[in-house]
């Protein structure tokens, strides 16, 4: 978690879990507080393209 960053504005990202599979999270997403978006995470994979691209 600490090498990822918001790829609009390089801020944190916040974690929320909805399933997990031991060590790896499987279903999430991850939260940028200062731009208010999501990143979702489906199958392990985070999606961190900026929104326009994800649209």
């Amino acid at each position: 978690m600490s090498i990822l960053a918001c790829p609009v504005c390089k801020g944190p990202l916040e974690l929320t879990a909805e399933q997990e599979e031991g060590n790896e999270i499987v279903k999430g997403t991850l939260r940028c507080p200062r731009c208010n978006e999501d990143y979702p995470i489906v199958d392990a994979i985070p999606n961190l393209l900026p929104p326009e691209l994800r649209r």
